[in-house]
């Protein structure tokens, strides 16, 4: 404005809305017959004398009582629509001239310009912001594979800087409602309410969002008539919120969460700013979908990779099985030792039967002055509860058990696991592992321990086979070479008897030993009178010897 009255520029300054015939509303102030005529396409508007005017609108009769008497209106227009137009004033009764006309009207075609080109350029940085926002969220997607909230805290950090909001929400379905799962700029007092759960009213904004409608905005939210929740009176009693958009985030129409945006003023979101805020709710399902499905990924490769773990190593054990076929220390030692590693337990036991106790046999992860210790079989134990009920037994937290043994938990045990291993249904022994932090095994470490307490009952039975062969066999070798020198030896006892004693000695693991005949009536080992000879041989640990043949009489 240039050389307005001050009362006028002040009306100019506010805001005020013009054309009855454009804007059918009827409680609309126009400037009838000025800017209508602009308004239905004429060329321009040339009043002589404004104060000649029969009616003149609002806006126009504060012309006049400025002093305004000629007024010249020209349209500013783009395709046929009206932009503004550009007005000047004289005082006295003055008619523009042709070329005055000619001069406005060509300072109207260069605003027209001017204002097109900032249109342009406004559009043009607004696309390159947004093509930028969207380039540095990609980028953090890609940057943050399977980790969701740096995604979503840039997508809500440039969405509120490129629509002008206060501050911004992601809410997400939860089994006990709907919770906050990321914000930016949020209130203090809205941020701690909203951290718990909370639920919303039937026929509430969010409820209509899990529902059909993609996008929603409230203008006004305190005047918004939808059922107003407690979370929607928190956003405007805490938060301070006035004007709200939500935005829908779906896959396969199932409602995965919504984006809400928030103005601490009564003013509306452009639909280039709704549209904005879409392109970014597609963009969070698109990171939600990728974070599912690497999710997937990393558990199946988890799971091959567990898979190949545990095969690997009951490979492992068998090779070792095989290499000690007559060692059955190793083979428990190696069991024990991976199966506390692959399981992820603190330390591992293997218990083997004695008498009516068990006695640990193999540890790992504890003093090796534990092996040989003796337990008996109770409740107490997680040894004894799989003897007794000669099954798995499985305790998350003995210190929420009562009846587990109270040294157990001194020693720091939590979760702990119990596999008995069973011969033809009874217990022969017991694997254990144990966990220092209250962690339960996974039933794919169940079977894992299963399997190797089956191979540890395979590993026993085998050494017990094999002892009892080779037993049987040195016997059959030792009769047969006690034969070879009956035969050899004809009438002579004494290598036949040195022969057996040393034979005996070493199948028997005797320190020594003695071959005692007699001839009477009792034994040569009594020095009885009645004895009248006594014939003996005798065989002493590394060494052999004849005694004399002593006569009694």
């Amino acid at each position: 404005m240039r050389g307005m009255p001050e009362p006028l520029a002040e009306k100019l300054r506010g805001p005020f809305k013009a054309g009855a015939n454009f804007l059918p509303d009827p409680s609309v102030v126009t400037d009838g017959t000025i800017t209508d005529r602009l308004l239905r396409g004429e060329r321009l508007v040339h009043i002589t004398d404004l104060g000649a005017e029969p009616i003149l609108a609002p806006l126009s009769r504060a012309a006049a009582e400025a002093g305004s008497r000629t007024v010249l209106r020209v349209p500013l227009r783009k395709d046929g629509a009206l932009l503004g137009y550009i007005t000047a004033h004289r005082t006295e009764v003055r008619p523009f001239s042709e070329k005055e006309i000619a001069l406005l009207e060509n300072f109207a075609a260069q605003a027209v310009v001017a204002m097109e080109n900032a249109r342009l350029l406004t559009e043009t940085r607004e696309a390159l912001e947004q093509q930028t926002a969207t380039a540095e969220v990609l980028q953090v997607i890609n940057s943050s594979p399977g980790n969701l909230a740096p995604v979503f805290d840039a997508m809500l950090d440039k969405a509120l800087r490129l629509s002008e909001a206060a501050f911004g929400i992601l809410v997400a379905p939860d089994r006990e409602g709907f919770r906050a799962v990321a914000s930016r700029g949020i209130p203090p007092a809205l941020a701690d309410y909203l951290r718990p759960p909370f639920n919303v009213p039937a026929g509430s904004t969010m409820d209509e969002l899990a529902g059909v409608l993609p996008v929603i905005q409230m203008s006004d939210i305190a005047a918004d008539d939808r059922p107003a929740g407690d979370a929607r009176r928190a956003l405007t009693e805490l938060g301070g919120a006035r004007t709200g958009l939500a935005v829908g985030l779906r896959k396969d129409r199932e409602f995965l969460g919504a984006f809400w945006f928030y103005r601490q003023e009564i003013r509306p979101f452009t639909e280039k700013q709704m549209a904005l805020q879409q392109n970014f709710a597609e963009q969070a399902v698109i990171a939600m979908e990728n974070a599912r499905l690497l999710g997937e990924l990393r558990a199946r490769t988890s799971d091959l990779q567990e898979s190949l773990e545990c095969q690997t190593a009951t490979s492992d054990v068998l090779k070792v099985i095989s290499r000690s076929t007559f060692d059955l220390q190793p083979v428990l030692d190696t069991l024990v030792e991976t199966a506390t590693r692959l399981c992820s337990a603190d330390f591992g036991n293997l218990f083997r039967r004695e008498g009516d106790a068990f006695r640990r046999v193999a540890v790992f992860g504890l003093p090796p002055e534990v092996r040989g210790n003796v337990l008996e079989v109770t409740r107490g134990s997680i040894v004894g509860r799989a003897v007794l009920e000669a099954g798995i037994v499985h305790v998350h937290d003995v210190a929420a058990d009562p009846e587990y043994r109270s040294n157990a938990i001194r020693s720091g045990q939590r979760s702990v696991l119990g596999v008995p291993l069973l011969r033809e249904g009874e217990p022969m022994g017991v694997f254990t592992l144990a966990r220092r932090r209250v962690e339960p095994f996974t039933e794919r470490q169940i079977e894992l321990v299963r399997t190797f307490a089956d191979q540890a009952v395979i590993a026993i039975e085998n050494a017990r086979l094999i002892a009892e062969t080779r037993e049987a066999l040195e016997q059959q070798t030792a009769t047969a070479e006690v034969l070879g020198v009956i035969n050899a030896s004809p009438g002579d006892l004494a290598p036949v008897f040195d022969v057996i004693l040393e034979k005996a000695h070493m199948l028997c693991g005797a320190a020594h030993g003695a071959f005692v005949a007699y001839d009477g009536k009792c034994s040569a080992l009594s020095p009885h009178e009645e004895c009248r000879e006594l014939s003996t041989n005798s065989y002493a640990a590394g060494s052999r010897a004849s005694l004399a043949q002593s006569r009694i009489s």
